[in-house]
This record gives C-alpha cells, sequence and structure tokens, in this order.
C-alpha cells in the first residue's frame, strides 16, 4: 500500500485540528483512513488494464501533486540546496514506491502486496530498536511473507511480484527516514507537496509508454483524480487529525491493520479470495506489525499514500 501518511510524534500534535471531524472519535478517523487507501488501490488495480500500473501511478501521484501544491503552496526558492537535495530523495523514494508498488499489485492481490510491503516499516523499526527481544518480530513477519511465498510449492505467488513487493518494502523504509528528516526543516505539507511533485516525475515516463493516450481520457482522468483522493487527501486529512487526539502508539496499532482491510478492499473490489495459508500469512505480519509498534523505538515520520 502505497500511502502518504502523517507524523509518528510521541505525543497527539497541537494545533487547529478540522472541525467537520469533530464529531468522530479517533479511532474511527483511523479506519476511515486505512479504508480509504485499501480501496483506493483496489481501484487503481481496475485501471490496470485501460492504463498499465505505470499509467495509473502516473495520474495517481500527478493528481496527489497537483492537490497538495494548491493546499500547502510550496516556495522551492525559499530553501537551501541540501533541503531541495533532502526533497528531491524523498519525492524519488515516494515516487519508486508508489510504481513498484502498483506493479507489484498487477501481478499479486493486494491483500498479498500490502502484507509484504510491511516489511520496510516492521524491519526499519526492528533495526532501530535496542531491546533483543524486539528482533523477533521481524522474524515472524519474514515467516509470514516466507509462508505466503511458498518457495516449491504450485500455489507460491508470482516471483516477479513479490520481487516489486520487496522493492516497495525497501522504498518505504527509506521513505519514512527522508520524511523524518524533511519535516524537521519543512513547515506543514511543505515538503511533501515539492516531494510529490519529484515523485510523479517517476512513473511519467514509463506511464505514458504503458498508457499513451489513455491518459487523457475524460473518465479514466476522473478515475485517476479519484484514486488519489482515495489514496492520498483523504487518509493522510483523516490520519492527521487523529494523531492530534491519540498516542502514536495506539495509532501505529490501528495502522497495523491494513494487510487485512487490503484483503478484503481486495475480495470486495477485485474478486480475490485468498486461502487459508495466506491469512495465517497475513495474520503473522499483522502480529509483527503490532507487537514491533507497541515495543520498538519507531522513528517521527512526516508523511506515508498510497495505497
Amino acid at each position: 500500500m502505497v500511502r502518504v501518511a502523517p507524523a509518528h510524534q510521541p505525543d497527539a500534535p497541537a494545533g487547529r485540528g478540522i472541525p467537520a471531524l469533530d464529531p468522530l472519535p479517533p479511532v474511527a478517523l483511523v479506519l476511515l483512513g486505512v479504508t480509504s487507501i485499501q480501496f483506493g488501490a483496489a481501484l487503481a488495480a481496475t485501471l490496470f488494464d485501460r492504463l498499465g500500473p505505470a499509467g495509473t501511478s502516473a495520474l495517481r501521484l500527478g493528481f496527489a501533486a497537483l492537490v497538495l501544491v494548491a493546499v500547502w503552496r510550496p516556495h522551492p526558492r525559499a530553501h537551501s540546496r541540501a533541503a531541495l537535495r533532502l526533497v528531491a530523495a524523498f519525492g524519488l523514494a515516494l515516487g519508486a514506491m508508489n510504481l513498484l508498488f502498483y506493479e507489484a499489485l498487477d501481478r499479486i492481490p493486494l491483500g498479498v502486496a500490502v502484507t509484504v510491503e510491511f516489511l520496510g516499516p516492521i524491519g526499519l523499526a526492528t533495526a532501530l530498536s535496542r531491546r533483543r527481544l524486539d528482533h523477533l518480530w521481524i522474524v515472524l513477519a519474514v515467516c509470514g511473507v516466507v509462508l505466503l511465498a511458498s518457495p516449491g510449492s504450485a500455489g507460491g505467488i508470482d516471483g516477479l511480484g513479490l520481487a516489486f513487493a520487496l522493492g516497495a518494502a525497501a522504498c518505504w523504509a527509506a521513505y519514512i527516514m527522508l520524511a523524518e528528516r524533511a519535516g524537521r526543516l519543512f513547515d506543514r505539507g511543505e515538503g511533501l507537496a515539492m516531494a510529490m511533485v519529484v515523485a510523479a516525475l517517476i512513473p511519467l515516463v514509463p506511464g505514458i509508454a504503458q498508457a499513451g493516450g489513455a491518459l487523457l481520457r475524460p473518465w479514466l482522468l476522473l478515475s485517476g483524480f479519484a484514486v488519489a483522493l482515495l489514496s492520498s487527501v483523504i487518509p493522510y486529512s483523516l490520519e492527521t487529525e487523529a494523531l492530534r487526539r491519540m498516542p502514536a502508539r495506539v495509532f501505529g496499532v490501528l495502522m497495523s491493520l491494513e494487510p487485512a482491510v487490503a484483503a478484503l478492499a481486495g475480495f470486495i473490489v477485485l474478486g480475490q479470495s485468498l486461502g487459508a495459508r495466506e491469512l495465517v500469512a497475513i495474520a503473522l505480519v499483522v502480529a509483527a506489525s503490532v507487537g514491533v509498534t507497541r515495543s520498538a523505538a519507531v522513528p517521527r515520520v512526516e508523511a506515508t499514500l498510497d495505497g
């Protein structure tokens, strides 16, 4: 799942929230955000036959960049070259993460792709932990992925799809570290907006090659805009508001439900049914994510779209 997530901080961030969301409890906000991201990814997968995964990624990131630039109105000239280089690296990780995830999603079920991608943040959080016990979580997660891959079995998942998902996981880990640094240098969402512009360039050439003139068809443009809203704009707003009212660790535990929600979205939207082996594997990775969130040292992160 490729997403844009808000800052993970020890305590809920202060500041003015979104008045329209006041009636909703924070847990509901997180669950709505998770649902939006995964159903946005499922919607994206329905466009692959017409646009290809790269073409869909180009539309999703392009529209997300337009929305974020319109909202935050960044000023690149106001920042140093070092800060802009960081933004470029941040955007590169974000764009590659989304493109690789969509390429994986074109070959393997949504629930499986999201589960494998979770190795990135789980591995990073475990690596940053000083407790030996916490390293058991990454072992648990790897066991889940091995069970999913089922090497040597006729029922194993597509090897190239697995490789793309692992690449997305690595990009997610890099993205988290770069987003943490960007959060220190830029106000609010300005760094994210500039990074999203860079990210939108990553799938542009392969996207045009795959989709061609279909990228300009009105109904496909509308679908791409909907994917951008569901996978980036809406969940970012909901999760930012939720973090104002709940501890980051509670937030992280709820986010660990993403692989399960992704499996549900894949079943409802794409008709992707999973067997007992896949469901057990997803449960192992969810358990590892919950464990590492509750016990490992996790860096502060500004900005995880999409789905």
